[in-house]
């Protein structure tokens, strides 16, 4: 009953189903891997700059403040939100190819406590070179501050690798991280 030319067609005809699904599943794979590649940055600079943000953002004040700096708030208020801009100069082990990795970071950060409607020119802000021990959670955080016997650019120069140190001096944030800053600043004041 069957002839030839039509188990020919059946067999050509499930070779296709077979492509189709093979096409198929191969489609899926790529699309949840790309997916699941988008929760963080792809590139190491990108994650460790995004993990300084956001421990800076959600840290108190008190933690990255500089010279007594401190946020004045009236009492029983909602602490304004904290937005900071940062800026990696370097990581060890400086080896380090993936974030898990990393143990300390040297950095500089810019950061401004946005009470509603106070202009970025006005706002207490907390700024200057720091450190960040990544290896606990949340990540541990040590400003670059001067003391009554030892000044800041001598306290810097204790305190980070000397490439760093010569960075710290010299540099702060690029004019992209400063705009973003300005801009994510501008929002959470409602200006």
């Amino acid at each position: 009953m069957s002839s030839p030319e039509s188990s020919a067609w059946y067999r050509h005809r499930l070779v296709w189903v077979a492509v189709v699904l093979l096409v198929v599943s191969v489609g899926t794979v790529v699309l949840a891997n790309r997916s699941s590649t988008r929760a963080e940055p792809a590139d190491l600079p990108a994650q460790i700059v995004a993990r300084m943000r956001t421990t800076l953002e959600r840290a108190d004040p008190a933690q990255h403040q500089h010279a007594g700096h401190d946020a004045q708030q009236g009492a029983g208020a909602e602490k304004p939100p904290v937005i900071c801009g940062v800026r990696v100069y370097g990581f060890e082990p400086a080896g380090a190819t993936t974030f898990a990795e990393v143990r300390t970071v040297y950095g500089f950060h810019l950061c401004g406590i946005a009470e509603q409607k106070r202009p970025w020119d006005v706002a207490v802000k907390l700024a200057g070179p720091l450190i960040m021990d990544m290896s606990t959670d949340p990540p541990g955080i040590k400003v670059v501050e001067a003391t009554a016997e030892v000044r800041f650019v001598d306290r810097l120069r204790e305190m980070f690798p000397p490439a760093y140190a010569t960075i710290a001096q010299q540099e702060s944030l690029g004019a992209t991280e400063m705009a973003d800053l300005r801009r994510r600043y501008d929002a959470a004041a409602k200006l």
